[in-house]
């Protein structure tokens, strides 16, 4: 399969490392003071840092991945949080051409060894999150990329210079104090702040980076998500056999994948809660903006559904103030709840960036990335590219450039 038919399948080629090959990158500047000075600078070795890892490496490039975890794919060690990966492991499909299998294969990364594809590690359709960890660190081993690990970049920041060839270089801090120089930064670290919304009494509600994983400890529960992305049909799949009923509150409707052809919207694997919603066995959806509700904790530790309006006012505590099922018996929230879980996704860090890269979120349905151009360089400086998940918002919606089967071929020479 040629370049322009993978361009096709997976979304606008983007990088394709015409950046790498930019004559100035081949001069080393002359080092006069600490900074170590190197190419290329990739943060982040997930899968999107390991590609390109892959990528330079091959290209004979001077390059360094900086991570701050003692192994490649920390995300995967933790996330998702009940282990079962939603991107498809197909082992067999009858043919024997490469980029064909390849299409039906969501977790491999390109690479020279037959040895490093997703299939040998795992039989599972849908893997353990662990066997991505075995991959990635593997896929880093025996291909020797340049990891620096235990490596957090604590800072980064602009040093204007007319020898570079973009006018500056990048200035990279890690946590002992320690300066990285380079001419192209490449920022591969994913999604990884939690997405939470700001309301009267956010503060009862539990995370999913941190809500128990056990069901025992939802046993006869009540229990209210806040969410309807995968993340929280997930956890609602964990705990639907032993809780009363669970409730999933979201501003718009479930998009499912199977009708809208986008791999990020809900999953058949994980949407169990749909059955016992139209099935009318307790569970339910509903959908409200998160913004105008308010929690309201009781002295029994029971949660209390209301509005915020009722809030504001009444100019009242939260121990006396009306709720919607005091006047209406039909209120469809009325029940307290046990547990209340944010389910609202991830977005981009951006605080370790100095304000002197210009990095800024994009657009109203792409905000939670930042902002880049088609090929993937930051709109605000010359030589920052964005990959992996958090270059998303180039194709958003439209293709698989935030997932593995679509972003290991954005950086692809």
């Amino acid at each position: 399969m040629g370049l322009s038919a993978v361009a096709r399948l997976w979304g606008p080629p983007g990088l394709l490392l015409t950046f790498a090959l930019h004559p100035a990158l081949c001069l080393r500047p002359v080092q006069t003071s600490a900074p170590r000075h190197r190419d290329y600078c990739v943060l982040g070795a997930g899968p999107a840092g390991l590609q390109m890892a892959y990528f330079l490496q091959r290209a004979g490039r001077d390059y360094a991945v900086f991570e701050r975890a003692p192994r490649p794919g920390s995300f995967f060690t933790r996330y998702p949080r009940h282990r079962k990966l939603i991107s498809i492991n197909k082992r067999h499909t009858g043919k024997a051409n490469a980029e064909f299998n390849l299409r039906h294969d969501w977790n491999s990364l390109l690479s020279h060894d037959p040895r490093l594809l997703f299939r040998h590690y795992s039989r599972a359709y849908f893997p353990d999150a662990g066997d991505m960890v075995r991959y990635l660190g593997d896929f880093a081993d025996r291909l020797g990329l340049h990891v620096l690990y235990n490596t957090t970049i604590a800072h980064v920041t602009l040093d204007k210079d007319r020898q570079a060839w973009n006018g500056h270089y990048f200035i990279l801090t890690d946590q002992m104090g320690h300066a990285h120089q380079c001419s192209v930064l490449l920022v591969a670290t994913g999604l990884s702040v939690p997405n939470q919304v700001d309301f009267p009494g956010s503060e009862y509600v539990e995370g999913y980076e941190s809500v128990s994983v056990d069901p025992e400890d939802f046993e006869g529960q009540n229990v209210l998500i806040l969410g309807r992305g995968n993340s929280a049909f997930e956890t609602a799949e964990n705990i639907l056999g032993v809780t009363n009923f669970i409730h999933m509150l979201s501003r718009s409707r479930v998009r499912l994948s199977w009708a809208t052809h986008y791999v990020g919207d809900l999953r058949a694997i994980n949407n169990g809660l749909l059955d016992t919603y139209q099935l009318k066995s307790l569970d339910g959806l509903l959908e409200s903006d998160l913004t105008d509700l308010a929690v309201v904790k009781d002295r029994e530790g029971k949660f209390h559904i209301t509005l915020k309006f009722f809030l504001e006012e009444g100019n009242q505590s939260a121990d006396a103030v009306t709720l919607p099922q005091d006047d209406n018996d039909n209120f469809a929230m009325r029940v307290a709840y046990d547990r209340v879980i944010r389910c609202l996704g991830w977005n981009f860090d951006f605080s370790i960036f100095n304000k002197s890269l210009r990095l800024s979120s994009g657009g109203e349905l792409s905000k939670k990335y930042p902002l880049v151009k088609a090929s993937y360089e930051s709109k605000g400086s010359r030589g920052l590219f964005v990959l992996g998940t958090a270059s998303h918002s180039v194709d958003y919606r439209r293709s698989a450039g935030g997932f593995i089967h679509g972003f290991r071929y954005t950086g692809e020479p």
